[in-house]
């Protein structure tokens, strides 16, 4: 997953993406109460703004502590548990976890981590998750 991005300068990137950038800044700090607010504000049109808004990030100081995973998995009982002993393995922290009830025997979990002392990369990790038979589909969401 890490391998499908890039550090770029900003200097040499189109306007457009610093201006989702900010745009989904003033809805996060609730400056801006809806997206036609936000984009009329920095200039943009909705579409870009929907078209960029979960493939650009700004990275914190603390850039790669935080990251949130996406999973699909299979209505069995203990694949959830294996998945959290692997997250120990990993000593990574779980910031919070969601479960949705369970639709055609799969359920989808996302759980936002802090991997601050994790041991080893995200990738990794997310490849030994794939291994658990059961698991259906993981992605990286967002991360900080």
């Amino acid at each position: 997953m890490m391998k499908d991005y890039l550090i770029v300068n900003r200097d040499v990137l189109p306007d457009y993406f610093i201006k989702v950038l900010k745009a989904r800044l003033l809805l996060e700090s609730s400056q801006c109460r809806s997206v036609s607010d936000a984009v009329k504000k920095v200039g943009i049109s909705r579409s870009t703004y929907y078209k960029y808004k979960d493939t650009v990030f700004s990275p914190s100081q603390e850039f790669g502590r935080k990251f949130t995973l996406s999973m699909s998995l299979s209505d069995t009982p203990g694949i959830l548990s294996k998945i959290l002993n692997i997250l120990r393995s990993y000593e990574t922290s779980i910031i919070t976890i969601h479960q949705d009830i369970p639709i055609n025997h799969a359920a989808i979990v996302i759980v936002t981590l802090d991997g601050t002392h994790m041991s080893g990369t995200i990738d990794s990790l997310i490849e030994e998750i794939k291994e658990i038979p059961g698991v259906y589909k993981i992605s990286l969401v967002a991360m900080e």
